[in-house]
């Protein structure tokens, strides 16, 4: 639980710098890979941001061998509580009312995930088939990736409205929901006795393969992503899709069965359905900026006679 903590202001702190120094970086494009690489290692605040990311990982990992991967899921989102205070603090970005409550309607999906554990009954998966990792992992890339790409032709095109960041979130949530199932399965390899055994036996699974597509198009895609789009929408987005992905396909991969008690069952059930229909229902767009105020001009002057 400590660690779960810990890595949700790891994480929370990291998002929130990597989008200020975004801010203040000329326009980055994802066709652009290698200048889009050289603009944030050259800013300092955007380096920490990443550092913050990385012990959020490290964190991770022991997160994943002590908890059911629907519990470490549910604990990472309440994390979504403390993005929206420091992006607000530190960021002055301001939710709207929609949004507000349909941040609520995720944090009592998960909160229903969470009451749906037990403790005693819930087993701890240790590893899962490569074949199936691998079936359940590489359309969902692509899917990602599809996404992203029908996302970005929209921003360019002329008329088009302001986005809210709704479909960059699914599709790096995506990406980032196979990064946590390859954590997850890189925490099992890590318990193997001996550092050698562990290391040969972990470069024969599919995992840290997957690690490396997934760090690579998710640290290009997520830093444009960013800067377009208000990190206190964009990243709770981002993590309900992980979140979901993770705890449903994880669940089944690594063999964590589902509660036998009905109750149990029905609130894992209607938490992670009400966390989907939320996502369904949230805006695609900003609302337009308000017109300014018109000055108004000098009064006429009195004709003479």
């Amino acid at each position: 639980m400590a660690a779960a903590l810990l890595a949700n202001l790891l994480y929370s702190t990291g998002f929130v710098l990597e989008k200020r120094a975004l801010t203040a970086m000329p326009s980055v494009s994802v066709r652009q890979p290698a200048r889009l690489l050289r603009q944030v290692i050259s800013s300092p605040l955007w380096i920490g941001g990443s550092l913050a990311l990385a012990a959020g990982f490290g964190a991770q990992l022991v997160v994943y061998r002590t908890l059911p991967i629907a519990a470490a899921q549910g604990i990472f989102v309440s994390g979504l509580v403390l993005l929206l205070l420091l992006s607000a603090v530190l960021l002055g970005e301001r939710t709207s009312g929609r949004e507000r409550y349909a941040v609520g309607a995720i944090l009592l999906a998960l909160l229903m995930v969470v009451l749906s554990l037990k403790e005693g009954t819930d087993t701890v998966g240790e590893d899962a088939p490569a074949p199936l990792v691998l079936t359940v992992c590489l359309p969902s890339l692509a899917l990602g990736l599809w996404l992203y790409a029908s996302a970005e032709r929209r921003t360019r095109s002329r008329h088009r409205q302001p986005t809210t960041g709704v479909e960059y979130g699914v599709a790096v949530g995506l990406l980032y929901g196979v990064s946590s199932l390859a954590i997850k399965g890189v925490s099992s390899h890590l318990t193997s006795d001996g550092i050698g055994g562990a290391l040969v036996d972990l470069l024969r699974s599919p995992y840290p393969y997957l690690l490396l597509c997934t760090g690579v198009f998710g640290l290009i895609m997520s830093q444009a992503a960013l800067q377009r789009c208000r990190a206190s929408l964009i990243v709770p987005v981002c993590t309900t899709v992980t979140s979901l992905f993770t705890a449903v396909l994880g669940t089944l991969a690594f063999g964590e069965a589902l509660p036998d008690d009905p109750v149990r069952l029905a609130l894992r059930v209607s938490g992670t359905a009400l966390a989907v229909a939320v996502l369904l229902v949230m805006p695609k767009h900003d609302p337009p900026p308000p017109a300014p105020a018109t000055e108004p001009g000098p009064a006429p002057k009195e004709l003479l006679p």
